[in-house]
């Protein structure tokens, strides 16, 4: 194994990120009880609508004690408003079901493509666009990948390869290995795209083992993050960061505009502000998919853009993300 450069090692021993992993808080009443909201139960619905909770112990420890308004809170606890049906929201909001190109593979986008590399991740974010994905019939990374080699080797349009999910960096290191040695006999991929959120809400996962392999990958690198509030990033996070960009890797971050987490101009400045000293450069500001199950989090396009103006109005332009939606059958994201 190629071993990263001292300046991309953490600059001390990790704790094995599964520990962490495993030890994430399921249950909502001790979530309440562990942000001092024990006695809120009325706060919780009567079931978790069909998608669990699940969020790692260091991500609760950043939210503010006896807040039930929390901006982190809000994004992982189950609410009532779950189990509302809302006209124009869907089980599939972007049409990844239609853009499938094989096993656990989409191609919306001239040359791109996308493996749905695992269904797991660290927590589970409320207005997660893929919470009704069928995830056990479409993960990439069955069969040692490959189905979406021998795809992406009849394929020779497509340039860059992205991982998504669930959240790739779940895999262990050793898996993502197993596609990169693929990916050295394929010649036209020249760029490798990882979205992940594990390094904002499990920093654990940074690893000497990960940055040896992100550091010796002979692909442009590039790592997006998804970190929806300042609050977000801690010491621990821009160590993690710090340690991706020693090895090589862009670093860009990509948040959604919800209602009661984000949808102020101070918040969202302070998270680029935020982003920026951690050497990670805001990307896109996505409009919420409009997914079964999460229309008490959208904010509406006029808000939106008055809080892009307000933005433009105090940031440099390159703090100022690009306020897009994602359309089903569209080539690119959408302007707004």
């Amino acid at each position: 194994m190629i071993t990263a450069s001292p300046s991309a090692r953490l600059s001390s021993p990790a704790t094995d990120w599964r520990e962490p992993w495993r030890n994430a808080i399921t249950d909502p009443a001790e979530l309440l009880q562990a942000v001092g909201l024990g006695d809120r139960t009325d706060l919780l619905p009567p079931d978790d609508a069909g998608f669990a909770l699940r969020v790692p112990r260091g991500f609760v420890a950043r939210m503010r004690r006896g807040d039930p308004r929390d901006p982190l809170l809000l994004q992982v606890l189950p609410q009532r408003a779950e189990h509302d049906r809302v006209a124009g929201f869907t089980l599939d909001a972007v049409g990844d079901l239609s853009a499938k190109a094989g096993h656990g593979m989409l191609h919306k986008y001239e040359g791109r493509a996308l493996l749905i590399a695992s269904g797991s991740c660290a927590v589970n974010c409320r207005y997660c666009f893929r919470r009704h994905f069928p995830y056990g019939e479409e993960i990439a990374a069955a069969s040692h990948w490959r189905e979406p080699l021998e795809r992406l080797r009849a394929d020779p349009s497509i340039r860059e390869l992205i991982l998504s999910g669930g959240d790739p960096l779940s895999l262990v290191t050793p898996k993502l290995e197993e596609l990169t040695r693929g990916l050295a006999e394929l010649p036209q991929v020249i760029r490798l795209r990882i979205h992940t959120r594990l390094p904002v809400v499990l920093p654990e996962r940074v690893d000497d083992a990960l940055l040896a392999w992100l550091a010796g990958l002979p692909l442009q690198k590039v790592v997006v993050l998804h970190a929806n509030h300042a609050n977000e990033l801690d010491a621990s996070v821009d160590a993690a960061c710090a340690a991706l960009r020693g090895t090589g890797a862009t670093l860009l971050n990509q948040s959604v505009l919800l209602r009661g987490v984000n949808d102020d101009a101070d918040a969202l400045a302070d998270l680029s502000e935020r982003l920026f000293a951690a050497g990670v450069l805001p990307y896109y500001l996505h409009q919420l998919d409009r997914v079964h199950g999460t229309a008490h989090f959208e904010v509406a396009d006029d808000t939106a853009l008055a809080l892009l103006d307000a933005l433009r109005a105090r940031l440099p332009g390159y703090l100022v993300p690009r306020l897009v939606r994602e359309v089903a059958g569209d080539p690119a994201k959408r302007p707004l």
